[in-house]
C-alpha cells in the first residue's frame, strides 16, 4: 500500500482512471504477458522497474551461460476489486486484499516459458524455472521483492518493496 496505488480499483473504468499514474505492461525481447483474463497489464513504476531487472537478470543469465534464449510468462498483473470478485469464485488463494490491487505485484509463470529465436537448442522447462529463481533470489536478497511460491498456481508471486 506504502508505494502502490493509495485506493485499488472498483472496476475496469475506475482503472482506466488511474492509468496515468501506471506503467503499461507488455511483451518484450525478455518476457511475455498472458492473456489476463482477471488482471490488466498496468504496473506502478516501481513495480514495472522491478520486471523489467528480473526480465533482464533471467536473460543476463541464459547468455552468460551460453544458453539459448527464452522469454518467460507474466499471468497476472493488476487486478480490480471486481476482477478479485470473479477470481475467488475459482481460485482459493485469491483474497479481497490482494496485493494485485495495489499495482504493486504480477505473478510469473514457473513452467511456461517461450523461445525468444528459433534454434535447435533446447532447455527443459525445470532448468528454466531454476535460472528465473535464482533471479528472483538475487533480488528478494536485495531486499527489492518479496517472493511467494505458489504450487496451485504454477507460479512466483512477486511483490515490490520499495
Amino acid at each position: 500500500k506504502r508505494i502502490g496505488l493509495l485506493v485499488p480499483p472498483r472496476d475496469r473504468e475506475d482503472a482506466a482512471k488511474m492509468k496515468h499514474n501506471l506503467t503499461y505492461i507488455h511483451d518484450n525481447a525478455n518476457y511475455c504477458v498472458d492473456s489476463l483474463t482477471h488482471s490488466i497489464p498496468y504496473l506502478v513504476p516501481a513495480a514495472a522497474a522491478e520486471l523489467e531487472r528480473i526480465g533482464e537478470g533471467f536473460a543476463d543469465i541464459l547468455q552468460r551461460n551460453g544458453l539459448p534464449h527464452y522469454r518467460f510468462y507474466v499471468t497476472s498483473i493488476l487486478r480490480t476489486q471486481a476482477d478479485v470478485k470473479k477470481l475467488q469464485r475459482r481460485n482459493s488463494n485469491a483474497t479481497s486484499n490482494s496485493c494485485h490491487c495495489y499495482g504493486t505485484t504480477f505473478d510469473l509463470a514457473y513452467f511456461r516459458f517461450e523461445k525468444a529465436q528459433p534454434s535447435r537448442e533446447y532447455m527443459h522447462q525445470d532448468n528454466l524455472k531454476l535460472v528465473l529463481g535464482q533471479v528472483l533470489l538475487n533480488e528478494q536478497r536485495a531486499g527489492n521483492i518479496y517472493v511467494k511460491y505458489e504450487k496451485k498456481q504454477a507460479c512466483f508471486h512477486i511483490t515490490v518493496r520499495e
